[in-house]
């Protein structure tokens, strides 16, 4: 699909969404009767009768919660939703809380989702919605003068708890309803890339979120979703939610700034590549490299600075590479700037063979380790996108960025090898194949010259 049908596709899919949110919006107080039964595609996380499915919360990271003793766990899940039940009520098929008491969160953990919930709350009440346990997409009273110089004049919808400055941390538009009428979220979160519609109109645009908790790492996984309390009395209807699967997913992640990028593999054989392409094959769209076979492939055009995105699938124990800066000759981690690792999440279960933190998925080979754990199943497509610029490399897996670093402050190599290729500032890209039938489909590049 090219990249001008990509982006037709996406606005028809948003369009529908629009249309969705604006039909949700349309129901009144007292239509219990009418109201939480979800659209097509979705479930409801609050049946409109009771608290079933929801426990009791807190602002706590939900790694360390999961990290328990299990004992140590229900014990304070269940003194969080003792409090919970004590601020919460359900009348007329709305969920109500006082201001007061623990958040109420959903039993169930949740990768990647499309939120659709309404909410209605009162004057210098203030509260929002933690997505997968971390805080979170604000809500507040855009009047109050008195936070003003917080941003509380800017509006609803906002990713409060990102970095002063950072993408998201405030709403694009203020897009808030008088006090009294019904406020709707559209909220779509892939990996840590969050979008937010507030009545229809986007506030925050394919932002990454940051972990409140640990902001050197990436937010979970999966998550609950929490209503936050906070001081005032806030009112909730039409909780519904869809889990994206990984097709959709990707194809979300390669949608925003897709300007500027090319394909560089046409899918049907190796125009344009160069090396040993005899050791590896085109089937159904996707190149790989032939079981029991490798060596470095790389494009016929050089880069300096670039971007790239593709999309990989591995085999249990998978090990591929994708080569960065290559010079077309010598070894691949070392000759050019780097090899940047493509190997299963499982590699050491799967073989059976250690490895250092700095040869794990997404790693600079030798020099820089990534976070480990964001990979889809074994069989599923992964996206990914690597930016190159100077001396410096980012990683974005699934939506989370695993690597954010800088090959020149690198003082300590694996093996206490150096890499003379490191300072290259061109090259060629390409896939570093080490007999595993490693794929790749969907590579788009964008030179950042």
């Amino acid at each position: 699909m090219t990249s001008s049908a990509r982006r037709r596709a996406l606005r028809r899919t948003l369009l529908s969404f629009t249309t969705l949110t604006a039909l949700l919006a349309g129901f009144c107080p007292g239509q219990a009767a009418t109201l939480n039964q979800p659209p097509s595609g979705f479930v409801a996380l609050f049946n409109g009768d009771d608290l079933t499915g929801w426990r009791g919360g807190d602002t706590f990271d939900h790694r360390k919660l999961l990290a328990m003793p299990a004992a140590e766990r229900a014990a304070q899940i269940a003194k969080w939703t003792a409090s919970m039940k004590e601020h919460w009520s359900v009348q007329n098929g709305e969920l109500i809380n006082d201001g007061h008491g623990a958040y109420a969160t959903t039993e169930q953990d949740y990768g990647d989702f499309e939120l659709l919930v309404e909410y209605r709350t009162v004057p210098k009440a203030d509260s929002g919605i933690y997505l997968r346990g971390v805080p979170q997409v604000q809500i507040w009273d855009f009047t109050e003068e008195a936070k003003f110089n917080i941003g509380a004049n800017r509006g609803s919808g906002g990713l409060w708890n990102n970095s002063p400055g950072a993408p998201g941390k405030d709403p694009l538009v203020l897009a808030d309803k008088p006090f009294g009428q019904w406020n709707a979220f559209r909220i779509v979160m892939v990996g840590a890339r969050v979008s937010v519609w507030l009545n229809g109109q986007l506030v925050v645009d394919h932002a990454l979120m940051e972990n409140y908790y640990d902001r050197k790492t990436p937010v979970p996984k999966r998550g609950p979703i929490q209503l936050q309390t906070h001081g005032g009395e806030i009112r909730w209807r039409n909780v519904f939610l869809r889990e994206i699967p990984a097709e959709e997913a990707n194809r979300i992640l390669a949608s925003p700034g897709s300007a500027g990028f090319r394909t560089i593999f046409n899918g049907r054989d190796f125009s344009g590549w160069t090396g040993p392409v005899d050791n590896y094959e085109v089937k159904d769209g996707a190149l790989l490299c032939k079981p029991g076979q490798g060596g470095t492939i790389y494009t016929r055009d050089e880069y300096g600075d670039f971007a790239v995105r593709l999309e990989f699938k591995l085999p249990k124990g998978g090990n591929n590479g994708l080569a960065i800066r290559y010079p077309g000759r010598g070894d691949t981690a070392y000759a050019g700037m780097t090899e940047l690792q493509v190997l299963d999440d499982d590699y050491e279960k799967a073989t059976g063979h250690d490895i250092d933190p700095r040869q794990a998925h997404g790693s600079v080979y030798g020099m820089i380790a990534a976070q480990r754990g964001y990979q889809r199943p074994i069989g599923e497509w992964n996206f990914q996108e690597v930016t190159v610029h100077g001396s410096k490399i980012k990683v974005e897996l699934n939506g989370f960025v695993i690597l954010d670093g800088d090959v020149a402050t690198v003082k300590e190599f694996l093996g206490n090898s150096p890499h003379p290729g490191k300072d290259r500032t061109r090259g060629h890209f390409g896939f570093a194949g080490h007999n595993d039938p490693v794929s790749f489909r969907n590579i788009w590049l964008k030179p950042l010259d």
